[in-house]
């Protein structure tokens, strides 16, 4: 008795080829709408599915394989008597293999298509009659991946297709179900506007393998949401090592400050260590703003990333590569700029499309079988309240605003020292403000703070971080507010003549 494969598809790469050999091993081929279509004008013997299911197709084509004569031909236990016995009582015919890959639902959404044609590109019997093969494997060979064809021709050839074999195509089958199934979820809980469902079904596909994670004796991979939205890192690699995990996280960190400045007519220099600003500048150019940047901090930028929201020229690229970086970032290069560039060989250079707002509806920690999912920290202020005696000049709020863009992508407690639209001192990760305050101060005792403005990214619970600031010059502070303290620190700057502003907004991150 011959062997029969049941191939419906909707991406038909190699399908012709695939279908021709399994004629060749004797199998029997049934088939569905186009796919049959496609079959029958190669050349490839076939029977389409009404054959088999004695029942046309309706609807449109929504009903075609969701019949007995599919579902028991592929489901049916072929070593129990009674599943046998039954198959042959109502003339139920086995089915080996079933091939299927389904609607391009995902396609669909990312085209932006329109409700009525998602619905249409929702698969039904394709789904259903690979779980049923998957659930079956033992007996059939489900094949949901144009990839695998090859593989599986070989084997069957030399009848070595083993269980473990089978056990597999089975484990990609329900993946791929699964992820399907997620993706629609996700569809409809944006059209139905729950953001933060009940059941959150988020699926990923693996994109990279790593050479390790943040250590070495660590694995390290990179997955990407099916469903992203414009998603932050998107570049293009033009030169060096692959990115590495730690590169990778710290090009994130690079990217959310690159992103504060997207709207400014000022070409922006971030550099970043360990996922924190070790130096941020404004400038009328690429070469202004990263020259400024990399005097912010001479030593901390050795080994970083730099990101500059411009194109990277030829003056430019000499100064980058005068250090030792991991990684530029920038949105072009010249053609003689990325010649410098590419003399250092592992320098990744990376090409990046324009920065737009995050369109991610949530951010996410995974905890150990937990996860943590909030909002995203889209807000920089709420307000512009002075509450001090002395009034800020129109540069300290410039300076305020550029600090609070920093600091609200620093590690907590975080505190930058800013002025003219350059950092002169960070302090990040810390377990008491004070302390944040005091490294970015002690860090950096040669440079001159006299009009310098400070940066909280949450309220001060005493006057302590005000007192510092005085005795090294700075005369302005901008702060969330909020603490039951406030009165002490707001009268330390009337006592010493600074002035602050509250915005109302905290800036935690951990």
């Amino acid at each position: 008795m011959s062997k029969r494969a049941l191939i419906s598809v909707t991406d038909k790469s190699g399908v012709v080829e695939f279908a021709r050999e399994l004629n060749n091993l004797g199998y029997e081929i049934i088939s569905t709408g186009n796919t049959f279509k496609t079959l029958q004008q190669n050349g490839v013997k076939a029977i389409q599915i009404d054959e088999v299911t004695k029942f046309p197709e309706i609807l449109d084509g929504r009903v075609k394989t969701l019949n007995p004569y599919i579902h028991g031909g592929i489901l049916y236990k072929r070593d129990d008597e009674n599943h046998v016995a039954t198959v042959k009582e109502h003339g139920i015919e086995s089915i080996d293999l079933v091939a299927v890959n389904l609607y391009d639902f995902e396609g669909t959404l990312k085209a932006g298509k329109s409700h009525d044609e998602m619905i249409e590109n929702i698969d039904i019997g394709g789904p259903s009659m690979i779980r049923s093969a998957a659930k079956n494997y033992k007996d059939v060979i489900v094949v949901v991946d144009v990839n695998d064809y090859e593989g599986i021709i070989e084997k069957l050839k030399t009848d070595s297709l083993t269980l473990e074999d089978r056990k597999n195509l089975s484990y990609k089958a329900f993946s791929t179900t699964g992820r399907y199934d997620a993706l629609i979820s996700s569809y409809f809980a944006g059209e139905v506007g729950d953001k933060y469902p009940e059941i959150l079904n988020l699926t990923f596909q693996k994109e990279q393998t790593l050479r390790y994670g943040e250590n070495p004796h660590q694995n390290g991979f990179l997955y990407a949401e099916s469903n992203a939205k414009n998603p932050i890192l998107n570049y293009e690699q033009l030169n060096g090592k692959e990115l590495s995990f730690n590169n990778l996280n710290d090009l994130h960190g690079c990217l959310e400050v690159m992103r504060e400045f997207k709207d400014n007519d000022e070409v922006v220099s971030v550099a970043i260590k360990h996922a924190n600003s070790c130096g941020v500048a404004l400038g009328k150019d690429a070469f202004e703003a990263y020259t400024k940047c990399f005097e912010a901090d001479k030593v901390s930028i050795f080994g970083g990333i730099v990101g500059i929201t411009s194109t990277i020229d030829k003056a430019t690229a000499q100064k980058l590569s005068e250090i030792f970086l991991e990684i530029v970032v920038a949105y072009d290069f010249e053609e003689e700029a990325l010649e410098i560039l590419k003399k250092k060989k592992n320098l990744r250079v990376l090409k990046l499309a324009k920065i737009e707002d995050s369109l991610q509806p949530y951010e996410m920690k995974y905890l150990d079988g937990k996860l943590l999912i909030q909002d995203k920290n889209n807000k920089l202020a709420d307000k512009q309240e002075v509450v001090t005696k002395v009034e800020p000049t129109q540069n300290q709020l410039k300076d305020m605003e550029f600090g609070m863009k920093v600091v609200k992508n620093m590690k907590s407690n975080a505190i930058a020292i800013v002025k003219d639209g350059v950092t002169l001192a960070l302090g990040c990760g810390q377990t008491s403000r004070i302390w944040a305050l005091k490294n970015a101060l002690e860090n950096n005792k040669d440079k001159d703070f006299k009009g310098a403005v400070l940066a909280s990214d949450a309220f001060f619970p005493f006057d302590d971080c005000v007192t510092l600031a005085h005795e090294y010059g700075i005369d302005a502070v901008v702060q969330p507010g909020g603490s039951i303290k406030d009165q002490d620190s707001i009268d330390a700057c009337d006592k010493f003549k600074m002035t602050m502003v509250f915005t109302g907004v905290r800036h935690f991150k951990h």
